[in-house]
């Protein structure tokens, strides 16, 4: 069917491709008429400004270099067509002259990877268009620009979200239909692009989403990464990790600008030229080559960039000879070690190769970025360039520490390259760039070898090391020089150069403040007493000579005088005993803390929840806190409402436009907040439970698809998905429910059924790589979910399924059909988090602790609607110290579970490690650090409390419909406002 419609459209579109190849289809949309397919993507355009354009063509009937010029300026076409919106008919025309002239397949079939290669590009027919209307604007406005350099992006699939930001979605579809495919299937060809692993690159495309929507001046910047993190696959074993695909095919979306590219220098050394300025020479140099994404706003003209830097050597560092030779490794290693720096994200940095390419990769992203930015900013500014105005044009956001490069790399290219002096570009610096902390686990706040570091960037450490000598310099003035404890305390919790020497200046005074150490006088009673001894009085030489008992006991007796010399020889008991030398105690590693360089460097930091922007202050950043209190600043993160509900759920968006009254709230969620006028309404909560299950069934079918298991849509859906670590606690969650399976074994068949809600707890993410315990939870989740599931005495009462290569299509599955999420990260160690706002926009209910965005999340939803459990943020210190003391006294149902597990039900693989982490009082990799043991009592509790919950259908409703009422807040454009106005100060620039 779809093979011979697609012939049959092909057939009648062969003129479409000659006028094509004359120049004059320019976008590829449209009816048959070749003048309407110019004037109709013309009309795609934001603005009515004059841009001539001039096209190299080939023609079949004219000299092969002959340049037309095109006649007609975006201005006429939008004149002449303003109120024309392309239709399904002239989609289709675009789609079929991609499937033939823009080929990736064989020309014999229309199968699906070929539909969605098609229709992705000409999608993006459209939003070319409009990103160079977007940027034509930006470049005549000369406004200011933000740009928002992260590590990670995580994109998820772009047809339906581009699509649906152009309004177009009805339109491609049908036009789909016309061609024999269903817009559904033809979206799930597209593979997620693999540029992120968890909530930081999530947070940065929502943020793009919003800055495109809300018609701010911004772009992102990232690295394109060939394989990803990984791929998950899930074994006998547990987690395996093969390398992702995603590019396999090629990417529609991106577009390879090969003009745009700037070299990035690594090694070498730095030298002193004869006019004084500092030299980074030698070394080895690559080039960083601009991929870019066109990311669309919902409901405007304005199509932002998302600009990915791949790496490479140029084709000469490709040695010919030794590849002739036979040494082809050798002939590829110039090449290899350039692009292996875009290989992979966050590969292992256990071995000292894997630190070099993560500090390659960062300084990657740092330099392209910035190179690119300055160079647009000076041809923005013409022929007169005012440095001192960079500030005012420009505002660079840090999205964790990974940037921080950014803050040496641009004060070397205005002082080296540009000639400003230290303080002009300081000053610059500080104006341009800013911070967001994402984190308080001390292992994630970066901290790098000073000694790598100075052999793969010297002329950064010689400007850190100028930093961090402005900064003691800054220290010393502000604190009392007579209090020398607090002045070591500050210098050591602020400085950017850990173990490293003071410079000599405040060494020397260090050394006069520095208390000298008075000798102790021992009380004569005291020394009667002491285990000391003194000798009787040397008679001969008249002193008294000091033995420890010690010495006492092991020194032979002295030698006989020395009658030559007339004293007496005086041996030790080293000398006697030839005892070795103590060893001496290494030295503690020199590091640089990028965190402080962060907070030194930039004007603003800002944490990304009220409570984690309060410990930030209070405790990650207090000495900095105090000293520059105006640079540190909350805001809350959010997500973005288009693809996380009107999107991915877009039978329960339906109902919300319908009970509002509008689709006003997909731009303006506090609109959200008028479904509670509706909550106890029996209509709407029939109407809620009706998509709630239809999003069940659609889940039911893809977890037998991916993992085999069969569900019922009747149970509970109790969902945990993210990053596997241990402070995210999914080793809670699953001995929760080890414990219910246990009690559920216990019981007889009516039992279980009266007291248990039937459930299916469904878990996904990754753990890292390297990360062992991880790894160990993904087996242990693994290992109870074979066995429970296999259970016949159980049956659809438990089910455990382990979801294999979480990403954000199966998050846009999962969210709609969830019930009941956790969030039960150790209170106090969740900056934010993100999916929970995403849950409770799709009207699930979350379990969790006051930690991170759940605390402003529990406000809002209301109390009643939230099951919250376990210890507090303050408490938690102080639970530890008693640990540490032996204080802790388990409960015996943790006992009990822990036992459980031990016994081998769960298979013969030995989780000693793993429930070894949970015992004992002190000591690495044991003693409960992230407070299972503790929480767990109350945590089990709660879950009773949700199921005598769930068993009230009305009240379960109620409180999801709450949870979407009451999410309004956490909309991605009201942060974005947020950036905008107090640390951007950029303004919106809508197109006309």
């Amino acid at each position: 069917m779809a093979v011979s419609q697609f012939s049959a459209a092909i057939s009648t579109g062969r003129s479409e491709a000659l006028l094509t190849r004359s120049g004059l289809l320019v976008g590829g949309l449209g009816s048959r008429g070749s003048k309407s397919k110019v004037l109709l993507m013309r009309t795609w355009i934001s603005r009515p400004v004059t841009v001539r354009r001039s096209f190299s063509v080939n023609s079949v009937s004219s000299d092969s270099n002959k340049t037309l010029k095109d006649p007609i300026t975006q201005e006429e076409a939008l004149t002449a067509h303003i109120s024309f919106t392309p239709d399904a008919a002239s989609i289709a025309s675009s789609i079929k002259y991609h499937a033939e002239f823009t080929p990736l397949f064989s020309p014999e079939r229309f199968e699906l990877p070929k539909a969605f290669f098609a229709t992705a590009q000409s999608v993006r027919d459209a939003l070319i268009i409009n990103w160079n209307a977007t940027y034509d604007y930006y470049e005549k406005m000369n406004v200011k620009q933000a740009y928002y350099l992260s590590m990670e992006f995580l994109q998820g699939r772009a047809l339906l979200n581009a699509i649906g930001n152009l309004e177009l979605t009805g339109a491609y579809a049908e036009a789909l239909r016309n061609l024999g495919h269903k817009l559904e299937h033809v979206a799930i060809q597209e593979p997620d692009a693999a540029l992120g692993n968890g909530g930081l690159g999530r947070l940065a495309s929502c943020f793009l989403d919003s800055l495109a929507t809300l018609n701010y001046p911004a772009w992102g910047y990232g690295l394109r990464y060939k394989y990803g993190l990984f791929k998950q696959r899930i074994t006998k074993d547990g987690q395996e990790e093969v390398a992702e695909d995603w590019l396999e095919m090629g990417n529609p979306w991106e577009i390879v600008r090969n003009d745009v590219s700037y070299p990035v220098k690594f090694y070498g050394k730095v030298a002193s030229g004869s006019d004084g300025k500092r030299h980074w020479i030698g070394g080895e140099d690559i080039k960083a080559v601009a991929c870019d994404v066109p990311i669309p706003g919902y409901k405007t003209k304005t199509t932002i960039n998302l600009r990915l830097w791949s790496t490479k050597a140029p084709s000469e560092d490709f040695d010919l000879h030794a590849f002739n030779a036979g040494e082809h490794t050798k002939a590829y290693e110039a090449l290899a070690n350039a692009e292996k720096i875009c290989y992979i994200l966050y590969p292992g940095d256990e071995s000292m190769e894997g630190q070099v390419l993560r500090l390659k990769q960062q300084y990657t992203l740092c330099s392209a970025s910035l190179q690119d930015i300055i160079a647009r900013f000076e041809r923005r500014s013409g022929a007169n360039v005012r440095w001192e105005e960079f500030p005012e044009k420009v505002a660079v956001q840090m999205n964790d520490t990974h940037p921080t490069l950014c803050i040496p790399e641009l004060m070397r290219i205005l002082i080296d390259l540009k000639g400003l002096s230290w303080k002009e570009a300081w000053n610059i610096t500080q104006r341009t760039v800013a911070y967001t902390n994402h984190t308080v686990l001390p292992e994630a706040l970066e901290k790098w070898s000073l000694e790598l570091m100075q052999k793969l960037l010297p002329r950064h450490v010689e400007i850190i090391e100028m930093i961090d000598e402005e900064l003691i310099h800054t220290i010393v003035s502000e604190y009392d020089t007579a209090d020398y404890e607090l002045l070591e305390k500050k210098l050591k919790e602020m400085r950017i150069l850990e173990n490293v020497d003071l410079p000599p200046a405040i060494a020397d005074l260090f050394v006069k403040l520095k208390p000298k150490e008075s000798p102790v006088v021992v009380p004569s009673e005291e020394l009667e007493n002491s285990e000391d001894a003194v000798e009787p009085i040397d008679e001969e030489n008249g002193s008294e000579k000091k033995v420890t008992q010690e010495t006492k006991m092991e020194l032979p007796e002295p030698e006989p005088i020395d009658e030559e010399n007339g004293s007496e020889k005086k041996v030790t008991q080293e000398t006697k005993m030839e005892l070795p030398e103590p060893e001496p105690v290494p030295e503690p590693p020199k590091r640089v803390h990028m965190a402080n360089l962060c907070v030194v460097g930039g004007h603003a930091v800002n944490g990304v929840a009220e409570i984690h922007s309060e410990i930030v202050k209070d405790e990650v950043f207090n000495a900095f806190f105090k000293l520059w209190p105006e640079k540190f600043q909350n805001k809350t993160n959010g997500v973005t409402p288009r693809r996380w509900i009107h999107f991915c759920n877009p039978e329960l968006s339906k109902i919300v436009t319908d009970w509002i009254g509008s689709e006003d709230w997909v731009l303006s969620t506090e609109k959200l907040a008028e479904l509670r006028k509706f909550t106890d309404n029996e209509d709407l909560q029939t109407q809620w439970r009706a998509a709630k299950r239809n999003n069940k069934l659609k889940v039911v079918s893809f977890l037998k698809e991916r993992t085999g298991y069969s569900v019922s849509p009747d149970a509970m859906f109790d969902i945990q998905v993210k990053r596997i670590h241990e402070y995210k606690r999914q080793l809670l969650n699953i001995l929760g429910i080890v414990y219910r399976y246990k009690k559920m074994k216990e019981m007889s068949v009516a039992e279980r059924k009266s007291k248990f809600v039937p459930r299916v707890c469904i878990f996904g993410g990754k753990a890292f790589s390297t990360y062992v315990q991880a790894k160990r939870i993904v087996k242990f989740i693994t290992d109870v979910g074979a066995t429970v599931n296999h259970d016949p005495e159980i049956g659809d009462l438990l089910k455990v399924v382990f979801v294999p290569d979480y990403n954000v299509s199966v998050a846009e599955l999962l969210i709609p059909a969830s019930e009941l999420s956790q969030h039960i990260s150790t209170a106090g160690m969740e900056a934010s988090g993100t999916s929970n706002m995403k849950f409770a926009m799709n009207g699930c209910i979350l379990i969790g602790t006051l930690d991170g965005a759940n605390v402003e999340i529990r406000q809002e939803v209301g109390v009643e609607n939230f099951f919250l459990f376990g210890a507090k943020a303050h408490e938690i210190a102080g639970l530890r110290k008693q640990r540490a003391e032996g204080k802790f006294v388990p409960d015996p149902r943790f006992e009990e579970v822990k036992e459980f597990v031990r016994s081998g039900v769960f298979g013969s693989y030995n989780y000693d490690e793993l429930i070894g982490s949970l015992e004992g009082n002190e000591g690495f990799g044991c003693a409960d650090y992230f407070l299972v043991g503790k929480d767990f009592p109350s945590y089990i509790e709660c879950q009773e409390k949700v199921d005598e919950a769930y068993q009230d259908q009305k009240r379960w409703t109620r409180m999801s419909i709450l949870n979407t009422a009451g999410s309004y807040k956490f909309s991605s454009d009201r942060t974005i406002h947020e950036y905008a106005k107090d640390i951007w100060n950029i303004e919106p620039v809508k197109l006309l």
